[in-house]
């Protein structure tokens, strides 16, 4: 269950030529693929590029009008892999999946389709998850385009021009016979635009035609002499074959040529940022005519030498708008002109920032300085104050902010079943002493974070268990603790993890958060999901998966709210004599997507007058001793704090707050901590029936009777 619908912006895609398509970039993708006469698409969800896949599972019925085939691979490397389909065969295909992490679990797949190349386009559309926004480490797609010669596409990000990148991608890759990466930021993905729409086009060679009329050509395969040989055709072939397409198609773009003797090269990603930079400092109007002339790179790499060198020459200097780093683009034009005794002076990580994302403040202030050195006469008499330099960058609003806002750090969703499994490592933890704990890819990452500040590293998706494998001395009191989701289990951890503890007989544990879904890219449905499925096969049993390779030992739990019952099993893991790996499967259903599925039930059924009952918990003030112990073991964001109303008490007592979802988790924690008897259950009744209103009639008249006498016995006392 995906965290949107995208079933009736799927609509869009039946629209036909010179119809005006509005929508998403995501949905402008998927439109610009079907037009494009593709047979088969896969991949793998993560942002930025999630939606993507959702959009094409909504769209099943309309791909298969078209004969395109669609799958969810099990991993960035099985969507890669798929690409295979277009080395021998004249069907064009597409891939997705987030990068670098992504790309990097697809790079041998990668490696080996851009050495043998390919018959059919072949386009890898990447989400380009990089800035200060991104939860993965800071690389970028270039590196690998270069390394492995793909050739990597950045388009301008509006709709016109990403659809025309899909469509340029794909004849691109049949003329170089190379894969095309197709590079999409995340505003990119969510930019909302129009263009005018082509008919969907149905493969000119469809997939059955491949599967009965097979073809081999043992030089488009990686084996000597042939891989030797591969490289020698990226060179003398290839590479010109693209160059000579970008040229003629005229896949870069100029603006304002001529009207100055200074430019700015910029990848086309970074088009949008440039040109409000240079609108702000009246260097060009809302409709993009600049006074300083522009070299858009929509292909990044290749680079085009003839167009660089046309471009620079008779410039005095050029500013390269390149965001990351290493700045391969910005070296690449250094040899490029002095190759060509060209003395264009280049500017680019002097003026802007190193590294890091270019947002439009940072791309504003580095345009100005490059300005102020090379033609500051192309400045308006004044600056406008949005370009200035920054005296004090926020400190004084921040300092002022941190009086009124509780700082409170990224953590687990409310009600999230994943969150009682690491309060009850906590309360191990004060029995046995600390333990190393191996982090995995996925929600439960925010374990390393207050207020568990569990972890000591994580290696990649699915390698939580892999991640402790150098830690398996046989001669230690103490086991290791490694976590995997779910998602993590079945895209890589199975084999890398599971299976490779099973034959290296390793003696820690392991726990597997079975959340019913890949909760951290969206929601989507997995082997293991306890929903039924049209399209794919659920219910897959990790607990069989897992005793299938060689884990005897193994212990489900399928209600990790049982705080108690989880704080046991994780003692009996870490203390058992039983020697060999142990697992401990702790499912219960990711409260996020549970609510998106429940709540409309329930709005229904209150709509309709039947009768609903909610569970939500709160804190009696009177009992609450004000230690806040349950938050420290919890970090529920419903959990927070008040004024004490009682005047002799000092201390703020805990609440809790409307967003409760009841799953019950505080009352737990308390009695398995044996913290306090301040939590109570209420139900929440919608349409209660005349019992119900008797029932809690009498309630009220009892408690207020008892109530009224205490507050009798305090008066007399006084």
């Amino acid at each position: 269950m995906a965290e949107r619908s995208f079933k009736k912006e799927a609509e869009k895609l039946r629209l036909g030529a010179g119809e005006e398509f509005h929508g998403e970039g995501i949905l402008a993708v998927t439109k610009a693929l079907l037009q494009s006469g593709v047979a088969y698409v896969a991949g793998y969800q993560g942002a930025p590029i999630s939606h993507l896949m959702d959009v094409l599972t909504d769209s099943a019925d309309i791909l298969k009008e078209l004969g395109v085939h669609f799958e969810h691979s099990a991993s960035e490397a099985t969507a890669a892999a798929t690409l295979a389909a277009s080395v021998n065969y004249p069907l064009r295909g597409a891939v997705t999946f987030k990068s670098t992490v992504g790309t990097n679990v697809a790079s041998d797949a990668l490696a080996n389709l851009a050495s043998g190349g390919v018959t059919g386009g072949a386009l890898v559309i990447v989400g380009e998850d990089y800035g200060e926004g991104s939860s993965i480490m800071q690389e970028r797609s270039h590196a690998f385009a270069m390394k492995s010669q793909i050739w990597l596409m950045d388009p301008r990000p509006n709709l016109p021009s990403i659809v025309k990148a899909v469509e340029d991608g794909f004849e691109l890759s049949e003329v170089s016979r190379t894969p095309v990466m197709l590079e999409l930021r995340i505003r990119a993905c969510h930019v909302h635009g129009r263009f005018t729409a082509k008919d969907n086009v149905r493969p000119g060679f469809t997939l059955r035609q491949a599967m009965e009329n097979p073809v081999r050509d043992t030089s488009r395969i990686v084996l000597p002499p042939a891989s030797y040989l591969h490289e020698k055709e990226k060179i003398e072939s290839r590479w010109p074959a693209a160059v000579r397409f970008i040229q003629e198609r005229q896949l870069n773009e100029f603006f304002g040529e001529g009207s100055a003797d200074i430019g700015i090269i910029l990848q086309g990603g970074m088009y949008n940022t440039v040109a409000r930079a240079l609108e702000i400092l009246a260097l060009a109007d809302a409709y993009g005519e600049s006074r300083v002339p522009l070299y858009v790179m929509n292909v990044t790499y290749p680079l085009v030498d003839d167009e660089i060198k046309r471009f620079c020459a008779g410039k005095r200097a050029v500013l390269m708008v390149e965001e990351g780093q290493p700045d391969f683009i910005e070296q690449a034009l250094h040899a490029i002109l002095r190759k060509a005794d060209l003395q264009t002076k280049v500017h680019g990580k002097d003026v802007l920032l190193k590294g890091g994302e270019y947002t439009g403040d940072v791309v504003l202030r580095g345009i100005r300085r490059f300005i102020e050195q090379t033609a500051p006469s192309l400045l308006p008499a004044v600056i406008p104050q949005i370009a200035a330099e920054p005296r004090q960058p926020k400190a004084p609003a921040i300092a002022a902010a941190e009086t009124q806002v509780h700082p409170r750090p990224p953590s687990f969703c409310t009600g999230c079943p994943e969150r009682p499994i690491f309060t009850a490592m906590k309360l191990v933890e004060r029995e046995l002493g600390p333990h190393h704990v191996s982090c995995d890819i996925g929600c439960h990452l925010f374990s390393i974070l207050p207020p568990f500040n569990i972890g000591a590293s994580t290696m990649g998706y699915g390698l939580g268990w892999a991640g402790a494998a150098a830690l398996n001395d046989q001669n230690s009191s103490k086991r290791t603790i490694s976590v995997m989701g779910d998602g993590g289990f079945w895209h890589n951890g199975l084999a890398s993890g599971v299976g490779n503890a099973v034959f290296n007989q390793t003696d820690n544990v392991l726990v597997i958060v079975d959340n019913n879904y890949t909760a951290a890219t969206g929601g989507q449905d997995i082997m293991s999901s306890k929903a039924e499925n049209m399209l794919r096969k659920t219910q897959n049993s990790i607990e069989s998966a897992v005793r299938g390779v060689g884990v005897t030992w193994v212990r489900p739990i399928t209600h990790t709210y049982s705080i108690a019952k989880m704080r046991d099993v994780l003692k009996e893991a870490l203390t058992t004599k039983v020697k060999g790996p142990k697992v401990i499967i702790a499912q219960s259903e990711c409260m996020l997507n549970k609510q998106r599925r429940v709540r409309p039930l329930l709005r229904d059924a209150i709509k309709n007058g039947q009768r609903v009952v909610r569970e939500r918990f709160g804190v009696d003030h009177d009992t609450c001793t004000g230690d806040h112990s349950c938050m420290r073991l919890s970090g529920c964001p419903s959990l927070s704090v008040k004024t004490n109303p009682d005047p002799l008490r000092k201390d703020p007592v805990a609440t809790v707050l409307d967003s409760c979802v009841g799953c019950g988790l505080c009352g737990e924690v308390s009695h398995a901590a044996v913290l306090c008897p301040s939590f109570y259950r209420a139900d929440i009744i919608s349409n209660p029936t005349w019992w119900d209103r008797l029932v809690a009639g009498v309630r009220a008249k009892v408690i207020g009777f008892l109530q009224d006498r205490i507050e009798r016995r305090l008066a007399s006392a006084s």
